[in-house]
């Protein structure tokens, strides 16, 4: 395939990961490419996140593998207990996570996102604090109003706007009808590093909860995390903090360990994140001049610890469907060529749950039974699904 000589201007919404992927390969094609972040500015911080398997070839193909090594975290001990903080096992995280040592990366995703940015901030434009309010498609392009109050025009936009995606919305409609609540809703925060932990998570669980410390690596902060089984996704407490304080508070009265501490610390914390553990499953992922990637396509969850290498290899491959031709076969492309890899990573959902979040005492002696006999992963068959999708090249340019 050739690529095309002409520009197409690109309007891609959000600078998280996908984003400023797609806009580096899009730009390597010859288009013109605009991305549009409501935030001010690339955010820093966040969880640690995995990236292996395929997305680590997109990486490579980018130029910014070594830096990523570089930021890698060398997780050394994954410890689990139970009720007063009493040890159920303690094992190398490759144990539970099946990473491979020396080849799989964990990076803190503010390093990411900073890596990403970089390697393509020069190249295109970025419009921060801003973000898209209205879409009208026609024949011969999409007009885009901005919260901002400005107007412009573009041949193709993409929605790279993460698990709440504003152009999903606009283009498809509630995410309520895409969105697959998997039974949990978790909080992480950041807490100062009181326990001596360094390189290494700590979790406890009772049914239906859990609470976890990650050390990155001797920092004076550790990420907190707290996880709990809900029948039904808690809508009063999206978008309402003291809300999500309340129920957090409510869900984990009574626990043990370090749970009281780290709840006190959770009501008090300026970075507090709560969401619900879900997925966006949806029949296609464009239509007209607009499509998605990432998240806002195709989020599943972080119990697959697949979230970041799905959104960097689909804003790959999004990116080369749509190096030539026009957008309609394009699209279709994408849809061919990452559909199968998408599904296997959004199936491995079920693994994770049972392992890290047990919902029943039952579950949970099963669970901890299975941790103390276990010194690996149970060897899978076949390709694993987050290296089942071989990256194709791109052509040169004529």
């Amino acid at each position: 395939m050739t690529r095309t000589t002409r520009k197409r201007k690109v309007l891609i919404s959000g600078a998280s990961v996908a984003g400023p992927v797609l806009a580096f390969w899009l730009h390597r094609c010859g288009h013109e490419v605009t991305v549009v972040e409501k935030a001010s500015a690339p955010r820093s911080g966040g969880y640690p996140i995995d990236i292996r398997g395929t997305a680590l070839d997109v990486v490579r193909r980018m130029g910014v593998l070594p830096r990523l090594q570089d930021a890698h975290i060398d997780l050394r001990r994954l410890t689990f207990r139970e009720g007063d903080g009493d040890e159920v096992a303690s094992l190398h995280p490759h144990a539970i996570t099946g990473g491979v040592g020396g080849r799989d990366l964990e990076v803190r995703r503010g390093d990411l996102t900073e890596a990403l940015y970089a390697a393509v901030r020069d190249d295109v434009e970025f419009v921060f604090d801003d973000s898209i309010a209205t879409l009208d498609q026609h024949d011969d392009g999409v007009d885009v109003t901005f919260r901002s109050g400005g107007s412009r025009s573009f041949d193709v936009v993409i929605g790279a706007d993460g698990t709440h995606s504003r152009t999903r919305e606009l283009l498809f409609g509630p995410e309520e009808q895409f969105h697959r609540y998997l039974g949990y809703c978790f909080a992480v925060f950041t807490m100062p590093n009181t326990f001596g932990l360094s390189h290494e998570t700590v979790m406890w669980n009772a049914p239906g909860r859990a609470a976890a410390l990650y050390a990155a690596g001797d920092d004076d902060e550790v990420h907190a995390f707290l996880n709990c089984a809900l029948p039904d996704p808690p809508f009063h407490a999206f978008g309402d903090l003291a809300a999500q304080r309340n129920l957090l508070t409510e869900v984990f009265a009574g626990a043990g360990w370090e749970v009281p501490g780290m709840v006190t610390a959770m009501r008090g914390a300026q970075d507090l994140y709560f969401d619900a553990v879900s997925q966006i499953r949806m029949p296609r992922w464009s239509s007209g001049r607009v499509a998605l990637v990432g998240d806002a396509a195709y989020a599943p969850s972080f119990l697959t610890g697949q979230g970041t290498s799905l959104a960097l290899v689909g804003a790959y491959m999004l990116a080369h469907a749509l190096a030539g031709g026009d957008h309609a076969e394009g699209f279709a492309a994408y849809e061919r060529t990452t559909r199968e890899f998408v599904t296997a990573n959004q199936d491995l959902v079920g693994k994770g749950g049972a392992t890290l979040f047990p919902v029943t005492a039952e579950d949970l002696r099963q669970r901890n039974d299975r941790l103390r006999h276990l010194t690996t992963m149970p060897p899978g068959r076949g390709r694993p699904a987050h290296s089942a999708l071989t990256l194709p090249d791109f052509a040169p340019t004529t």
